[in-house]
């Protein structure tokens, strides 16, 4: 059965990243954020989520600058989106996707409120993966079925913002190949017990163990 990679936001917190560090967990480098890894395993996130809570537009010019930098070593850049943007979601990171895809071997595409599977299968494989954004509610209500989707063409799927015990089990259901959260960047205390949350295996995750 295969368990989710841990990412956590970045964090400058000494003690919160030598907890991290033991555990084996991985950082995600956002564009809104301070661009360092502290030495982790990272990926990159484009900080649409930050826009979108400020009421900002999306800084393009500043994301090119951190893929630039930091691209070519990343786990998988997150192409820039439209929170719950739907089909204009999609339209937007089609244009990033050759940029990206010039610095990363991985690329993942944030599926929003109002796409369907059926609107990306196409475009994904072993370079392009499924990150799952979108409001709270639709992202709970339609984890499975993108799991589904990706465990059947076989690209990644990663989970965005698991801080629970109940969003654990519902990533790890649906067939998660990794989540991120900011609950261990806050709290050393909590890295442990949301490793052990993502160390349980599901029998009804779509992934198999090769």
């Amino acid at each position: 059965m295969t368990l989710p990679i841990l990412y956590a936001s970045r964090t400058g917190t000494k003690r919160n990243l030598a907890a991290m560090r033991a555990a084996g967990w991985r950082l995600l480098v956002s564009r809104a954020g301070v661009w360092r890894s502290e030495g982790f395993a990272y990926a990159l996130d484009n900080g649409a989520w930050t826009d979108f809570q400020a009421g900002s537009p999306f800084d393009g010019d500043t994301f090119d600058r951190l893929i630039e930098k930091m691209g070519s070593c990343a786990d998988w850049i997150v192409l820039p989106d439209i929170v719950a943007g739907g089909i204009k979601s999609l339209e937007l990171s089609l244009r990033w996707m050759n940029r990206c895809r010039s610095v990363s071997d991985l690329v993942l595409l944030a599926v929003q409120d109002g796409m369907e599977p059926a609107d990306v299968r196409n475009l994904l494989g072993r370079h392009v993966g499924v990150f799952l954004g979108g409001s709270t509610e639709w992202k709970i209500e339609r984890m499975r079925d993108w799991g589904a989707l990706c465990a059947d063409v076989g690209c990644h799927y990663h989970v965005a913002r698991v801080n629970t015990r109940g969003r654990m089990r519902l990533a790890v259901e649906a067939g998660a190949s990794s989540v991120d959260g900011s609950s261990a960047s806050r709290f050393a205390k909590n890295v442990g017990k949301i490793t052990n949350w993502a160390s349980q295996p599901s029998f009804l995750s779509p992934r198999k163990a090769a």
